[in-house]
């Protein structure tokens, strides 16, 4: 017997366009990064009309291949073509194409991005076997582009928003306490931590050699080289008593969530919080079906669930756990005490104490 399926055809159509948006998309990607590494934004910025030559010359690159990514760039709408052979970068994309300061910025996300989809080949390979592929095994722009596309939400709100809302928390650091970021990758959390409490320590561990070896060499240039001290190591392996401890955005990205806050419970004083930031979520599917949760279960699938899956556990929690789960995971590991305390469109902001 054979079943006979109507087809759609507007909704079939509508499906093929949004695939050929997504095309484009994808090559906007690749379009962006390449603007940005070549400083053709930059040199944008404020310029007014700049005609390809212009800014070939401008940025010392070929002005063949300058007109043909104005033109691409133009047809996706990252810059304006203006006509007589001139394009223009508005102010509000240069914002968000060049200001790392604010919280805007897009930039390295793109970075991220495009650098997480080289690993396409690998991915289909752990989707067969089921094993795992470590932070580290990926292309060195994703902790690159992981930091730039962070830093400008945690400067934006970190010090003036997240702190201030924890209880009691900004009164210690300022008065000086012992502090941990854990997972602190190139170290632009604990640098701009060390930035606004001159009085408080700062210690980051992050098990990437290469990342604590960065994250070193900008506190010194930051000037507050004498009052961090980075450490190439897992969460568990972290040692000492603190007063604040700090995950952000990886605490999803571990093998064994619960296992490593039962650990931190051991580290921290019994006054003490951990300050957990993750990407933001619902708790259900439904919830999240959404341009954020599109990036973000993307990005789960490339980079966060294979590096649980590499470790230890495995629980794999994924970009997208959701208030609920986390809230889980730490009353598993003795806490008593779990808080939202601040959102952005990117992140969930948690107390979690004892």
């Amino acid at each position: 017997m054979t079943t006979t399926t109507t087809v759609n055809e507007q909704k079939l159509m509508n499906f093929v366009f949004k695939s050929v948006g997504d095309f484009g998309a994808m090559m906007a990607g690749s379009m962006v990064v390449i603007g940005d590494k070549l400083g053709l934004y930059r040199a944008m910025a404020g310029a007014g009309p700049l005609t390809p030559a212009e800014l070939a010359g401008r940025t010392e690159t070929a002005e063949r291949y300058v007109r043909e990514w104005l033109c691409a760039q133009a047809a996706a709408g990252y810059v304006d073509y203006v006509g007589d052979d001139r394009f223009e970068l508005p102010v509000e994309h240069a914002i968000a194409l060049t200001d790392e300061t604010s919280p805007a910025c897009v930039i390295g996300g793109f970075e991220l991005m495009l650098a997480a989809a080289r690993s396409t080949d690998r991915l289909v390979t752990a989707f067969r076997t089921g094993m795992g592929v470590g932070w580290h095994e990926h292309h060195v722009d994703v902790f690159e582009g992981c930091e730039r596309f962070f830093r400008p939400g945690y400067h934006a709100n970190l010090v003036g928003q997240w702190l201030p809302a924890m209880d009691g928390v900004a009164d210690r650091l300022r008065t000086g306490i012992r502090v941990a970021d854990v997972g602190c990758g190139y170290g632009a959390s604990t640098i701009l931590l060390a930035s606004a409490y001159p009085a408080s320590t700062f210690v980051g561990i992050d098990y990437h050699d290469e990342s604590i070896s960065s994250a070193q060499e900008r506190a010194a240039a930051a000037g507050v080289g004498n009052r961090t001290r980075f450490e190439a190591g897992r969460a568990k392996e972290l040692s000492g008593e603190y007063d604040l401890i700090c995950l952000f955005d990886c605490l999803h990205d571990m093998g064994d969530p619960v296992g490593v806050l039962r650990h931190l419970h051991h580290q921290l004083d019994a006054d003490g919080s951990i300050l957990l930031v993750e990407p933001f979520a619902g708790d259900t599917v439904a919830d999240n079906l959404n341009p954020v949760g599109a990036v973000y279960y993307g990005a789960s699938t490339l980079l966060c669930t294979p590096n649980s899956l590499s470790q230890e556990v495995g629980a794999a929690l994924g970009a997208q756990a959701g208030e609920a789960r986390l809230r889980d995971v730490a009353a598993q590991a003795g806490f008593t005490r779990f808080q939202r305390v601040a959102e952005t469109p990117f992140n969930l902001v948690f107390q979690v104490r004892p």
